[in-house]
């Protein structure tokens, strides 16, 4: 699945279009991408447990998907109880990380945009990068 150049709004189209998926396998999400939080859905896994999601869509496939330790960072902040997924959709596939649970690699400096709004400027940034085996795989399609 590719998506050209990407602008907010289809970004925007494509975080509310993975929780209607979620939901309708049994999630009870709500979409929150049009705030400064640092996740893009919030509500419940369909085991019941509080959950956050941060969301890529990459026009390119990695073998490795990148994570920026920020984010990652900000999300491990929250309450012990809340499961922090990343998810993550390119080319080749969807994929779900649970956060809590994964084995991280070390973090790389490398170097990435400096906003999440298409910029052209980039700056240094340790991120990990996660193997996809990692992942739990879903299909949308």
């Amino acid at each position: 699945m590719s998506f050209g150049i990407m602008g907010i709004n289809t970004i925007k189209k494509l975080e509310q279009t993975v929780v209607k998926f979620l939901n309708f396998d049994g999630w009870n999400l709500e979409w929150t991408g049009d705030g400064y939080k640092h996740y893009d859905a919030c509500g419940f896994t369909r085991k019941g447990n509080p959950c956050v999601i941060e969301m890529k869509f990459r026009n390119k496939y990695y073998e490795d998907k990148m994570l920026e330790k920020s984010k990652y960072d900000s999300l491990m902040k929250m309450d012990k109880e809340v499961v922090k997924l990343y998810f993550v959709n390119d080319p080749k596939g969807n994929f779900l990380y649970w956060l809590n649970t994964i084995e991280l690699p070390k973090p790389k400096e490398m170097y990435c945009p400096d906003t999440t709004l298409w910029t052209k400027k980039r700056l240094l940034k340790p991120v990990y990068l996660l193997k996809e085996n990692q992942a739990t795989r879903i299909n949308l399609n």
